[in-house]
């Protein structure tokens, strides 16, 4: 049996979590400030954070170990996630967080249909139901009364 932590499910609510706080966080921290100020201080955090864990957890790895292709997709990667980060911080400044965040997590429906499209997943009708009421969900508590 898999322990806790080293469970998909354990860092997948992890995240959940994380996810939460840095929607309140940022919803507090982006008042009176540039959001795209905001979201370029939060990344030096995340980046002095990182490499702090890389560091003390010895996971660097030379340079030159890495594929072309992963320094190609995560480039990608990176620029998605910076993307996001900004548009994300600019909804949060002007929306409430509370409606901002469901529509943000969209991307679950988003990551289903391009797994099944470009990555060649497969999911059951009951994972297309729950991909359904995700979807569903978002636009209620953004948009329902």
């Amino acid at each position: 049996m898999t322990s806790p932590n080293q469970s998909w499910l354990f860092f997948a609510l992890l995240a959940a979590v994380f996810a939460a706080l840095t929607a309140i966080f940022a919803k507090v921290g982006v008042e009176g400030i540039n959001s795209n100020f905001a979201t370029f201080l939060r990344t030096l955090v995340i980046v002095a954070m990182t490499g702090a864990i890389v560091i003390a957890t010895r996971s660097v790895q030379p340079l030159g170990s890495i594929s072309a292709r992963s320094y190609v997709f995560l480039t990608l990667s990176a620029l998605a996630t910076g993307a996001s980060w900004l548009c994300y911080f600019r909804a949060l400044q002007i929306g409430e967080a509370a409606r901002v965040a469901p529509i943000d997590k969209l991307s679950t429906v988003l990551v289903a249909v391009f797994g099944v499209a470009f990555l060649g997943e497969t999911l059951s009708g009951v994972n297309w139901l729950g991909v359904a009421l995700i979807a569903a969900g978002a636009m209620l508590v953004a948009f329902g009364g």
